[in-house]
């Protein structure tokens, strides 16, 4: 593992992101597959807007340790998507998410990286509880929260104007 290695899982390795890795992050939210149910609402995200958010997540992991982080296939360092935690505005709790370059859907890469997240969470006592949310319409993130073992807490419009269902995992 590198020093920006966090952990590792059966099949993927997550690790912190670098400025110098820009181009991977507009390839994976430059897709409307793989935007379409997050903020960008599938528009594109912007060089800026990834400069801003790969800042943001450095930041939050020097900071919190919490950030979304690079998910890699650990057979040949392949990048998969990103997964991590962030802080949800409204209520300053951490919030698991993930977003995988489509030809990897479908593969269970999503699952296996948040029940890593999730374990890693609890183990380094990073909170009694985190939360998670899905747009309504997508089904395989809302079933990869359940898989993992978050439970349904409500449905609303989220702090970026989505309808989503909101789930919660406390500490076992």
């Amino acid at each position: 593992m590198s020093d920006l290695d966090l952990f590792e899982t059966e099949r993927l390795v997550l690790s912190g992101w670098r400025m110098d890795q820009i181009d991977d992050l507009m390839r994976l939210h430059g897709s409307e597959s793989a935007t379409r149910y997050l903020t960008s609402r599938g528009v594109p995200f912007t060089r800026a807007q990834c400069e801003e958010a790969i800042a943001h997540w450095i930041d939050l992991f020097e900071t919190r340790q919490l950030g979304k982080l690079r998910v890699r296939r650990k057979s040949d360092g392949t990048l998969v998507g990103r997964a991590g935690f962030g802080v949800y505005p409204p209520t300053g709790e951490a919030e698991i998410g993930y977003t995988l370059y489509e030809e990897f859907w479908g593969q269970g890469f999503a699952k296996e990286a948040a029940a890593g997240l999730r374990d890693w969470f609890f183990a380094n006592d990073k909170g009694e509880h985190f939360i998670g949310m899905a747009h309504v319409d997508n089904a395989p993130s809302r079933a990869v929260l359940e898989k993992i073992g978050m439970e349904k807490t409500h449905q609303a419009v989220d702090y970026y104007g989505l309808p989503c269902q909101f789930h919660i995992l406390r500490r076992p």
